[in-house]
């Protein structure tokens, strides 16, 4: 009995996409958790091997099973400044190959035989057992990556599942002469490429695109001369989402859509009047076979490659002309790079592994900008300069700015779903970029002791600046430790900084007991004690900063209570007293003895 097509086949091919959609964005979301932001921060390591960029494209774009994700990052890395536009071109060679891999396994629906060890290849066969293989995943393992892997083969069983259903909805078309007469319109290529890249724009999704051009494959009314420009066009279709991303980033960020949507438009331009003159004016028989799922599969691959083939070693060219579309405005000043925060992106929260990544890379930024800031105004005490001053002031209040954007980008990666060492990592940034700022902070109050002095004339004698040098030399190595070991990522650097704190504290209650002596003496005047105690003061807080900073390294990667670890280390490690015992010989031995002036 002949089935009709139905506004009920049509709910059922809509359901199907639906399916197709979810399935595809669960699998692409464990996917992008399992690799826990391994292949996306690869991308920031490009060099000027075009090969590599291409093979790292490919790479991520097989993890994520999204090309347009991968422009999107890309986006976000150029706009974050993590990437130069030039880096890029190889990889959207690579992301646009690696995207057809969804294709080739959509190709395995068309599987037909009797042969039971081929049929079990069929999605219908196994898509089931591998549903309840990703839920039982789920539901008994404990661990983060083997739940993420259920949620991988749900989502492919979820995906696979919509492409059966559009593959049966689809189905009464090829009894069809109305749908027949319909496709007798794709004869025309122009028509073909227009409507491939409008329907792929609306929904956002090449795989999706060509899912559903395969599902239409069943039904026998399409040939190669009709698939291959509709194909063209969901290639240039799916450039959209990019073009969505780059709204609202920097120019070079726009660029990069720009290129993503050249290589497309351009392959097109030049590989579509091959297929027209191959058609219709050699007549090629081939353009008028039936096409089927692998064919699509083939004729997808195949446009990609060419398209790489031909463009890759104008991979200059493609840059040059995104900068002539997108025309630097005369007189634009380039970016300063100190002041300007590098990472934060939105558009990179979409995959989370690569926004731990990036904020990372801005905790760097904001801790050599506290370190180079404290290290200067360490220096202001007995150096005093103005526009030192001026700078350290101004670096405090990019600091503050520095961690307020941190820490709320911070809150948008915690309510995302993250692995474990990412959330590790998200804690860690959170204290140590609190304890960046308060250094930061510290060292304003030091630039407000030395303009005191420098703005009433007094001066501290001789002996009392030995003594801030040698403490002040202490806790800029302590200060060095602490933030190499951050930036690092280095628990053995870490570790050296708690005993040089505590040879800090003892220097800085030896200076206050000297300080005491002198005031008693007459040596001193109180105006200048007073500032030298709030020298010491803040000096004091800045070696605790350092410690906080060693601690929550300490803390969260060896997983230890940091309270616990102090008491137990001061008590009984004879390596923490062997390295007191070093630092303290060697600052103290510098503190002389002085019978001069009054500080």
């Amino acid at each position: 009995m002949e089935t009709e097509f139905s506004i009920f086949n049509i709910f059922t091919m809509m359901g199907g996409l639906a399916f197709f959609l979810y399935g595809m964005k669960v699998m692409s979301t464990g996917l992008e958790k399992l690799t826990g932001g391994k292949l996306e921060a690869a991308l920031q390591k490009m060099t000027s091997n075009k090969i590599k960029a291409i093979l790292l494209g490919m790479g991520v774009t097989i993890a994520i099973q999204s090309s347009s994700a991968m422009t999107v990052m890309l986006v976000g890395f150029v706009n974050s400044g993590l990437m130069s536009l030039g880096q890029t071109v190889g990889v959207c060679f690579g992301s646009d190959i690696g995207t057809t891999l969804t294709a080739w396994i959509l190709s395995l629906v068309g599987v037909e035989s009797s042969n039971p060890f081929i049929k079990i290849l069929k999605p219908s066969s196994f898509s089931p057992i591998v549903a309840l293989i990703g839920v039982m995943m789920i539901m008994i393992c404990k661990k983060h990556k083997k739940k993420d892997i259920g949620n991988i083969l749900i989502g492919f069983a979820i995906l696979m599942t919509g492409m059966t259903l559009m593959s049966g909805a689809v189905a009464p078309l090829a009894e069809s002469e109305k749908f027949k007469s319909l496709l007798t319109a794709f004869n025309n290529p122009i028509l073909g490429v227009l409507v491939g890249a409008g329907f792929t724009g609306i929904i956002q999704s090449s795989a999706a695109s060509v899912g559903i051009l395969q599902a239409f494959s069943t039904t026998g009314g399409l040939t190669y001369g009709m698939a291959i420009p509709i194909i063209m066009g969901l290639n240039i279709g799916t450039c959209v989402t990019a073009l969505i991303s780059s709204i609202g980033v920097s120019k070079d960020a726009k660029r990069v859509a720009c290129i993503h949507i050249s290589i497309k438009v351009i392959g097109t331009l030049i590989l579509l009047p091959i297929v027209i003159i191959l058609q219709y004016v050699i007549h090629l028989d081939f353009f008028n076979n039936t096409i089927g799922y692998l064919g699509i599969a083939i004729a997808h691959s195949v446009f990609n490659l060419a398209v790489t083939i031909i463009l890759l070693p104008f991979s200059n060219k493609l840059v040059n002309l995104a900068k002539w579309i997108i025309k630097d405005e005369e007189g634009e000043k380039e970016r300063d790079t100190k002041r300007t925060l590098t990472g934060l992106d939105d558009i990179l929260l979409k995959t989370p592994a690569v926004a731990v990544h990036s904020c990372l890379n801005a905790t760097m930024q904001m801790a050599d900008l506290t370190q180079e800031t404290i290290i200067a105004a360490l220096k202001i005490l007995t150096e005093y300069s103005e526009e030192s001053a001026e700078t350290i002031t101004e670096n405090e209040d990019i600091i503050d700015g520095f961690e307020d954007k941190i820490n709320s980008y911070l809150m948008k990666i915690s309510k995302s779903s993250v692995t474990g060492k990412d959330s590790r990592s998200v804690s860690k940034m959170m204290h140590c970029v609190g304890n960046f700022e308060r250094i930061s902070d510290h060292a304003v109050n030091l630039v407000e002791s030395a303009q005191e002095m420098h703005d009433k004339g007094i001066f501290f004698s001789p002996e009392c600046v030995n003594e801030i040098n040698v403490i002040t030399d202490a806790i800029a190595e302590n200060i060095n430790k602490a933030f190499d070991a951050y930036k690092n990522g280095d628990l053995g650097i870490a570790h050296k900084v708690e005993p040089l704190e505590e040879v800090v504290d003892n220097l800085s209650t030896e200076l206050k007991n000297r300080h005491i002596r002198r005031l008693q003496n007459d040596e001193c005047t109180v105006e200048l004690g007073y500032i030298f105690q709030d020298v010491l003061t803040n000096l004091e807080r800045i070696s605790d900063h350092c410690s906080n900073i060693a601690g929550c390294l300490i803390e969260t990667d060896e997983k230890t209570n940091i309270h616990a670890y102090l008491h137990d280390v001061k008590e009984n490690d004879e390596t923490f007293r062997k390295e007191y015992r070093s630092y303290a010989e060697d600052y103290f031995k510098r503190l002389e003895i002085s019978d001069g002036k009054a500080s």
